[in-house]
């Protein structure tokens, strides 16, 4: 079963996660929010948990489940990020939030949303962060998720984007504590490609090479 049919059979448990997980989402959406952006796409957006009230107005999905959970305050697409139906440089930016880890080619999808935008920004859980480790571990054990998923170090998607003539212009982090260790809304900061290894929600803004 592809990531795509799993996340189509789970759309209602996947998105219950927000609710329960409430202060972990709002620290993560805090980090997506730092990015300026007046015209948005999300490229697997899912429920659209980060496309809520902001700049992402269109969002790109392969789960017709998922799409129907979305708001309708965004235009929503079924597609891949492979090969997105959308018009070159429509956008400001470009949003890939906690997909890159579940897609099947991650440059072909980098690739796509600089195509459609001036700038990618590209949210993972570090591998090596706690966080990574921890939902690594689960997928090891057969969750039904996270079993999907590839994780990448913050150093690892930096050098697949940098194939394509991408650099990093900005790095947003949160989520510095360990798991377990309580749930708060924490505040987001600005640091090198090193530090955010240790975080749990890292945010990179990626621009082409001049």
């Amino acid at each position: 079963m592809s990531s795509a049919d799993i996340f189509n059979s789970r759309a209602i448990e996947y998105d219950r996660w927000y609710d329960e997980h409430r202060l972990i989402y709002l620290s993560e959406l805090k980090a997506v929010e730092k990015f300026e952006c007046k015209r948005g796409v999300e490229i697997g957006v899912g429920t659209g948990r980060f496309a809520r009230g902001g700049a992402i107005l269109v969002g790109v999905d392969p789960s017709i489940n998922m799409l129907k959970l979305a708001p309708k305050n965004v235009h929503l697409i079924r597609g891949v990020g492979e090969a997105l139906p959308l018009r070159s440089k429509a956008f400001d930016c470009a949003f890939i939030i906690v997909t890159l880890c579940f897609v099947d080619d991650p440059i072909q999808v980098l690739r796509e949303s600089i195509r459609v935008s001036e700038k990618v920004i590209t949210c993972i859980i570090p591998r090596r962060s706690p966080w990574g480790r921890r939902y690594e571990s689960l997928g090891k054990r057969g969750h039904a998720i996270y079993s999907k998923a590839k994780f990448y170090s913050v150093k690892n998607v930096i050098d697949i984007a940098s194939e394509i003539g991408l650099r990093p212009a900005k790095i947003i982090a949160t989520m510095s504590r360990e798991p377990g260790k309580g749930e708060f809304i924490e505040e987001v900061r600005r640091v090198s490609a090193e530090e955010a290894e240790n975080y749990g929600f890292v945010c990179i803004e990626f621009v082409p090479e001049k």
